[in-house]
């Protein structure tokens, strides 16, 4: 398994997009995702950042690193988001490979925490991540705010 960083591997942009429309992306906001990503490679500032989680030259997972994921708390950042793992690959802790390659950077960045939203409870609990409270999304949904510290993790049992 490899963790591709797009910013770093431009070259990977286009299947960075395809992938994250397919799993994100709706008929409304799939322009998001493709601007997002593009904008990404060579941007000043060091976020945002897209990844791909990659099987023998396949694409099966991503994330992505924002500096806020349409909620409420405006004062977080940065943000994990989008992420994913193929269905036929769950339930190996494949996840974890985005998270800690996401917050490796952060901590590299000069964040001491990085930031998500999510209406799961219990996965992001098994990698470090804290409740802390709920936010509020434009589209009048809320969701669980969790934060994780940026030292390197190891997964919980």
């Amino acid at each position: 398994m490899t963790v591709v960083n797009i910013r770093e591997n431009p070259e990977y942009k286009d299947q960075a997009i395809t992938y994250i429309q397919s799993k994100w992306g709706t008929r409304r906001n799939k322009r998001v995702y493709e601007d997002c990503i593009l904008n990404s490679i060579g941007a000043k500032s060091p976020l945002p950042v897209w990844y791909l989680l990659m099987d023998s030259g396949i694409v099966i997972g991503c994330a992505g690193l924002i500096t806020n994921d349409f909620i409420s708390r405006m004062d977080l950042g940065p943000w994990l988001c989008a992420l994913f793992i193929d269905k036929k690959y769950r339930g190996q802790s494949l996840g974890s490979l985005l998270i800690s390659q996401a917050k490796e950077d952060v901590g590299k960045m000069g964040f001491d925490q990085l930031f998500l939203c999510t209406d799961h409870k219990g996965y992001y609990e098994k990698y470090g991540f804290t409740y802390i409270s709920d936010g509020y999304h434009p589209w009048g949904e809320s969701s669980r705010i969790y934060a994780c510290d940026t030292a390197p993790m190891g997964v919980m049992v």
